[in-house]
């Protein structure tokens, strides 16, 4: 699916493509190969969640590169940085950050008070501001999202691999979603294959989760933001197919003036 990137960079124009890449490595972490495929791909920044250190290979890709990020309620003597600033295609200025939700997941400092942190302390210039709210509970992301109303371009949530169709502007300008959803099989368990996830489930033997393969679809959504004041003014789902990343990478898709 990362040769698609490219060509949906052109067909719709996108000034920024930004992937939470936490399960990169086989379903479990980023591995170096992985960043870099990713960052040759197209993208742009990288964010991480709960997975973050499951290759310990990443660390030094944490700790050298500026387009990658991990949580910001994460402790400030774990390996990364807790927001990256880019620059995009049509030369705008972009803080991306990274936080991790509370609720069902592993104990980890204030995602509110590490939000606060990070804001305050990004230049005045910086208009254009993402969030990534990597969590389970959809309470959790909406909060979030209200809280950050009006201070961020984007609140979007990250974790359960599955889309939720909640997009939409919140009243001060900014763009949310609890969801949105995962770059793999749709014909699997988050990912995983289903026979293997049903066994475990219902006799509890010890069965190794292998990731699925079938009807694999890059999900994620486009939100459209003024530069100028860091409002969102549009926001909406993608679903692209491996059927449609094939056709959008055929050598005649240029030859017909398609995008590539």
């Amino acid at each position: 699916m990362t040769r698609a990137i490219g060509p949906l960079i052109r067909s719709e124009q996108l000034d920024l493509v930004v992937a939470n890449a936490e399960n990169a490595a086989a379903g479990s972490g980023l591995t170096p190969a992985n960043y870099r495929e990713l960052v040759d791909a197209g993208v742009d920044c990288i964010t991480l969640g709960d997975h973050i250190y499951r290759r310990r290979e990443i660390i030094s890709v944490l700790e050298r590169e500026p387009n990658i990020v991990k949580p910001a309620n994460f402790p400030v003597t774990a390996p990364g940085r807790d927001h990256a600033i880019v620059r995009s295609r049509n030369g705008v200025q972009v803080a991306v950050i990274s936080l991790l939700g509370r609720v069902f997941m592993r104990p980890v400092d204030c995602p509110w008070t590490a939000a606060d942190r990070v804001l305050g302390g990004l230049p005045p210039e910086i208009r254009v501001i993402l969030v990534d709210f990597h969590g389970e509970a959809t309470s959790d992301k909406q909060l979030m999202g209200r809280y950050l109303d009006g201070r961020v371009s984007a609140v979007l949530g990250t974790h359960t691999h599955v889309p939720t169709a909640d997009e939409c502007i919140l009243p001060k300008g900014t763009a949310f979603q609890c969801d949105l959803g995962m770059t793999g099989p749709l014909d699997s368990i988050l990912g995983r294959r289903v026979d293997r996830v049903l066994e475990a489930t219902l006799t509890f033997n010890p069965t190794h989760f292998e990731v699925a393969s079938n009807d694999v679809r890059m999900l994620g959504s486009i939100v459209d933001i003024d530069p100028e004041t860091g409002r969102a003014t549009a926001i909406r789902r993608i679903s692209v197919t491996q059927a449609e990343a094939d056709r959008m990478t055929r050598p005649e898709a240029a030859s017909h003036g398609e995008p590539r």
